[in-house]
């Protein structure tokens, strides 16, 4: 299935067990919470994790994601009843209604087609209020990282709430175009097996200033990683703001 750690209720306990909380969270915390009771959306926002987070924070926060099994869970959280759910895509999004828009999890680099990636970052430009703050990451494709999702790398041991194991791990089956095609595999204790794939684009630096540039975005900063590294470890954090495109060109 396609996407399925998002959509099939088993996998999503599986994918939550995996990802706690970590330094990117962190980092979008902190930066949502220079602007004060911010209007705040998280798009892909899967389940939850920080999206409650930030309503916690005391900001007006709205999670959006077209993976219904997803957003089950992130309902179910603990301060998930602060939040706005919607089911869909940045194409439901009303004008000017936010002041901060993130993508965390690399949620950018699942926009694989050039069109789709413009549509989403037109429709960001359009919901957040001028000089509103967008907030992303996407791996640095020169760090080349999908060389590391084999078999062998990838094998992890995952340990869901009840205290049921899960073994996984992660193949690469295509690599065309800067776009990476991968499945995962899930090994359960009862014996079932599940499959989740999955493309993801890989952009460049300059790619990703320039598609900002078209939408709209003047981009502030781009850093490396969590910690405000320089680029060149392994990832794109990058900080925009929304202007018109006069301002920007």
């Amino acid at each position: 299935m396609r996407h399925a750690e998002f959509r099939h209720p088993r996998l999503v306990e599986v994918y939550d067990a995996e990802c706690p909380w970590g330094p990117d969270d962190d980092f979008f915390r902190a930066v949502v919470d220079e602007t004060p009771a911010a209007r705040v959306l998280d798009l892909g926002c899967g389940t939850g994790r920080l999206t409650v987070a930030l309503a916690a924070s005391g900001h007006t926060v709205t999670g959006v994601d077209p993976a219904g099994a997803s957003l089950t869970a992130a309902r179910t959280r603990p301060g998930g009843g602060r939040v706005t759910w919607i089911e869909g895509t940045s194409a439901l999004l009303p004008d000017r209604a936010f002041d901060v828009v993130v993508l965390t999890s690399h949620v950018a680099q699942f926009f694989v087609e050039d069109a789709e990636w413009s549509r989403t970052l037109a429709d960001l430009h359009r919901a957040l209020v001028p000089g509103g703050r967008l907030v992303f990451d996407a791996r640095d494709p020169a760090d080349r990282r999908w060389e590391r999702w084999n078999p062998t790398d990838s094998q992890r041991l995952v340990t869901l709430r009840d205290g049921g194991e899960v073994r996984a791990w992660t193949e690469v089956t295509g690599v065309r175009d800067a776009v990476v095609d991968f499945t995962h595999h899930y090994h359960f204790g009862d014996g079932e097996e599940l499959l989740s794939s999955a493309s993801l684009r890989f952009r460049t630096e300059v790619e990703l200033r320039d598609s900002l540039a078209v939408a709209g975005f003047g981009v502030d900063r781009i850093y490396g990683g969590w910690h405000h590294e320089p680029v060149g470890h392994g990832e794109f954090v990058v900080l925009a703001r929304a202007g018109t495109l006069a301002q920007v060109s």
